[in-house]
C-alpha cells in the first residue's frame, strides 16, 4: 500500500502515537508564524513557559491584522511584538511587510515541512508542499518552546483535479465548489490533498488560494504536492534550495475521494452569511452591488492584481461602488508600482490600501448600512464587516472586478479577452522589512504597554459543575459570534479583562453582565460549534467569565482544543435530541466530573434542577487532554510537569 503525501510528511514528523484515525498523535514542528491580533497573548504565553529561546526552526511574528491605529493600543502592542521577538529568537515582520499567510509563502515556507501557525488560515503553506496547521496561541507558543504539537490523526480526502480552468474562472471557484460539496463542517477531522493530472495547471498562488479556504471547510489542513511547478516558483524567488519533491504514491490509499473536472467550472459566489452557500455567478447575476474589496491572504497576490489591473485598464469603476484593493504583499506592491498595474487601478478610481488584513477582520471599510459587498476574502459570517444588515458575498477577483466595473454581480466572461498573466521569472525580493533577533538577547528589554494585562489562569477542574445555562445558541456558531474582531475590540486582545465585556454580544449584549452575575456557569451549542478563526480568545474570555464548560452537538477542531487548553470542558450530547429540551438560564448540574476524568471515564449525567429532566453526555478526551482539563488547562499542565 503506497502513502498520500500528507501521511508521508506526518510520518516523518511523528513523536508520539499511533498514525489511525481518531488516535491522537504528537509531531514536531519545524516552523511557527503568528499574527498580531493573537501574538501578543501567545507570546505572553512563552514567556510563561520560561524558555529563553525558540526551539524551532524559525519563527516569524507578523503585524498584519491591528494596523488601524485610532488609539495607543496597537502600537503598544506591536512594540510589545518586536521587543520579544528579539529577545527570544523570532524574527519580525514589521508593519507594511505584508500579510502573514502571503509573505510566509514567499519568504519562508519549505515542502515537507510542518509549520504551526496561530491564524486558521495558516493551510496557505500547502500550496507549497507544507503541512501548515492553524491553531490557538497556546499550542503555537508550547510549539515555540519546543513542545510536540498534538491532534487527532486524520483521514485523508483526495480532491483530483482533472482538465484546466477555463479564461476567466480562477482557483477561487475551485474552492468553492469544494466548499459547495463538502460544507464547513464537512472537512472536520481531515486533511485535504489535492492530486490528479489538472494540478500541474495550476500555479503555487492559484493552489495557495485554494488550501487557504481549506480552514472554511473545518480541515485540519490542505495540502498540494511539490512539483515543478514549486520549484520554478522558489527559483523565482531566490529561494531554489528550498525546494523538494512532495508526492503522493502512485498506489496512495485515501479515506475519501472527490473528483472535479477544472475544465466544467465556471465563475463561482458564495452568498450571504456562509462560505458555503455557494452559487454559479449566473444565477445571481444583476444583484446591485455597493462596494468590492479585493486582497486579504486569499486573493492578494501579484497574479489576482495583475488581472484585476488589467481589467480595469481604460475603465472607471461604476459610480455606485467603492472599490478598495489591498496588496498581500510588500513585494507584490512594489511590483505593481514598479509595472504600472498600480497607477491603471488609481486611475480607474479604485482605493489603496496598505498590505494588511484590513477589512476582511473588520479593520475599516465597513459597508453601508444594507449594502451589498462583494469581497475576494475568505468569510462573510453576519456582521464581520463591521455592518451587520450587510450582504456579503464571496468571490474571486475576476468575479469581483466584473461588478466593480458594472456595478451589479456579473459572469467576468463578459469581459471579453481574459487578462493573460506571465509569472516573473524573478519576483523583487527585499527581507530588509523582517528584523532578525537580537545576537545579544540579555540586553533587550521588553517593552510592555498600559493595556497589556497579566495572562489570566485557570483554576482545577472542580469534581461538580453546576450553574446556569448562560447562552444558548445554534448551528454554525462562528468565532466571530463568541469573540468579535474589528476596529472596536481587536486592539483589546492583550486585555483579557477589557475584551470579556464583548463575549458573545455579537449574539446577545446581556451575556458579559449575565455571566459575572451568576458566577459563570455553561453555555449551550448545536453543530459545530466555534467554527472560523483561530482565535484563542474565543475560549479564554469566557474562562475569565467562569464559564466552565460547555455543551454542544460536535465543535469545530481549532475551538475545541482551545477549551481544553483554557480548563473548559467540551462535552457532546450523547443524544442530539436533548438540545431541545435544555433551555438557556435552566439550572443544571454535572456531578464526580473531575473524579471521573481521573478515572478514565468519559460519560457524564447532566442533571436539570429547572425541569427536572436529565441528559447524557460525552467527554471525547484523550489521556493528556483529560490530564490539562483536570489542570486548569494546558499552560498549568506544563508548569506543572517542569516543576
Amino acid at each position: 500500500m503506497g502513502y498520500s503525501a500528507a501521511y508521508k510528511i506526518l510520518r516523518d514528523h511523528l513523536i508520539e502515537g499511533e498514525m489511525s484515525p481518531g488516535n491522537e498523535i504528537g509531531i514536531r514542528i519545524d516552523s511557527t508564524l503568528t499574527q498580531d491580533a493573537t501574538g501578543t497573548m501567545a507570546y505572553l504565553q512563552f514567556e510563561a513557559l520560561d524558555v529563553p529561546q525558540v526551539r524551532t526552526r524559525r519563527s516569524v511574528s507578523y503585524i498584519d491584522h491591528n494596523t488601524l491605529q485610532t488609539g495607543f493600543e496597537n502600537a503598544d502592542d506591536h512594540a510589545y511584538l518586536q521587543s520579544v521577538a528579539s529577545k527570544h529568537g523570532v524574527f519580525f515582520s514589521r508593519p507594511g511587510n505584508g500579510i502573514c499567510h502571503q509573505v510566509q509563502l514567499e519568504r519562508f515556507d519549505v515542502p515537507g515541512e510542518t509549520l504551526l501557525g496561530s491564524d486558521s488560515h495558516t493551510p496557505t503553506g500547502g500550496g507549497l508542499g507544507t503541512l501548515a496547521i492553524g491553531a490557538g496561541g497556546l499550542d503555537v507558543a508550547a510549539a515555540m518552546a519546543g513542545q510536540p504539537f498534538y491532534l487527532p490523526m486524520p483521514k485523508i480526502v483526495l480532491v483530483r483535479l482533472v482538465g484546466r480552468l477555463q479564461p476567466w474562472v480562477s482557483a477561487k471557484d475551485v474552492i468553492l465548489e469544494v466548499l459547495r460539496r463538502m460544507s464547513v463542517k464537512g472537512g472536520v477531522g481531515k486533511i485535504i490533498e489535492y492530486g490528479g493530472e489538472g494540478v500541474g495547471s495550476l500555479s503555487v498562488t492559484d493552489r495557495a488560494t485554494i488550501t487557504n479556504m481549506g480552514a472554511e471547510l473545518g480541515a485540519t489542513t490542505s495540502i498540494f504536492p511539490s512539483d515543478e511547478v514549486t520549484r520554478q516558483f522558489l527559483a523565482s524567488q531566490n529561494r531554489e534550495s528550498d525546494w523538494r519533491e512532495i508526492a503522493a504514491d502512485a498506489d496512495a490509499e485515501y479515506d475519501e475521494t472527490v473528483d472535479i473536472d477544472l475544465s466544467l467550472l465556471e465563475p463561482m459566489i458564495a452568498k450571504p452569511h456562509s462560505p458555503d452557500n455557494v452559487a454559479r455567478v449566473a444565477e445571481v447575476a444583476g444583484t446591485r452591488v455597493d462596494q468590492v474589496a479585493i486582497g486579504s491572504c486569499t486573493n492578494s497576490s501579484l497574479r489576482d492584481l495583475m488581472v484585476v489591473a488589467g481589467a480595469l485598464k481604460g475603465k472607471t469603476v461604476h459610480p455606485s461602488v467603492s472599490l478598495v484593493i489591498s496588496p498581500g504583499s510588500r513585494q507584490v506592491f512594489e511590483m505593481i508600482a514598479r509595472n504600472g498595474a498600480l497607477a491603471d487601478m488609481i486611475a480607474a478610481g479604485a482605493r489603496i490600501l496598505e498590505s494588511a488584513c484590513g477589512p476582511c477582520i473588520g479593520m475599516g471599510q465597513s459597508p453601508r448600512t444594507n449594502a451589498v459587498s462583494i469581497r475576494t476574502f475568505n468569510r462573510n459570517f453576519e456582521g464581520r464587516s463591521g455592518t451587520k444588515s450587510a450582504q456579503v458575498y464571496l468571490a474571486g477577483p475576476e468575479v469581483a472586478i466584473a461588478a466593480a466595473i458594472f456595478g451589479e454581480i456579473t459572469d467576468p466572461r463578459k469581459l471579453g479577452d481574459p487578462i493573460v498573466f506571465e509569472t516573473p521569472e524573478r519576483y523583487l525580493t527585499d527581507d530588509t522589512m523582517v528584523l532578525p533577533p537580537s545576537d545579544s538577547p540579555d540586553d533587550v528589554e521588553i517593552i510592555r504597554g498600559p493595556n497589556i494585562k497579566p495572562l489570566p489562569r485557570n483554576t482545577p477542574l472542580p469534581e461538580t459543575i453546576s450553574g446556569k445555562i448562560l447562552l444558548k445558541v445554534g448551528d454554525n456558531i462562528t468565532t466571530d459570534d463568541i469573540m468579535p474582531a474589528g476596529a472596536k475590540v481587536l486592539p483589546l486582545r492583550s486585555n483579557i479583562p477589557a475584551i470579556s465585556e464583548y463575549v458573545f454580544t455579537a449574539k446577545d449584549t446581556e451575556f458579559p453582565t449575565r455571566a459575572k452575575e451568576y458566577g459563570g456557569g455553561l453555555v449551550l451549542g448545536a453543530e459545530n460549534y466555534g467554527q472560523g478563526s483561530s482565535r484563542e480568545h474565543a475560549a479564554l474570555a469566557p474562562m475569565y467569565l467562569g464559564v466552565k464548560a460547555v455543551i454542544a452537538k460536535s465543535f469545530a477542531r481549532i475551538h475545541r482544543q482551545n477549551l481544553i487548553n483554557f480548563g473548559i470542558l467540551p462535552l457532546k450530547l450523547a443524544d442530539p435530541a436533548d438540545y431541545e429540551r435544555i433551555s438557556q438560564l435552566d439550572d443544571v448540574e454535572i456531578a464526580d466530573v473531575a473524579s471521573t476524568l481521573r478515572a478514565g471515564g468519559s460519560t457524564f449525567t447532566l442533571m436539570d434542577r429547572s425541569t427536572g429532566l436529565s441528559a447524557e453526555l460525552t467527554a471525547d478526551l484523550s489521556e493528556r487532554e483529560r490530564e490539562i482539563v483536570l489542570a486548569g488547562g494546558r499552560l498549568n499542565f506544563i508548569k506543572s510537569r517542569a516543576s
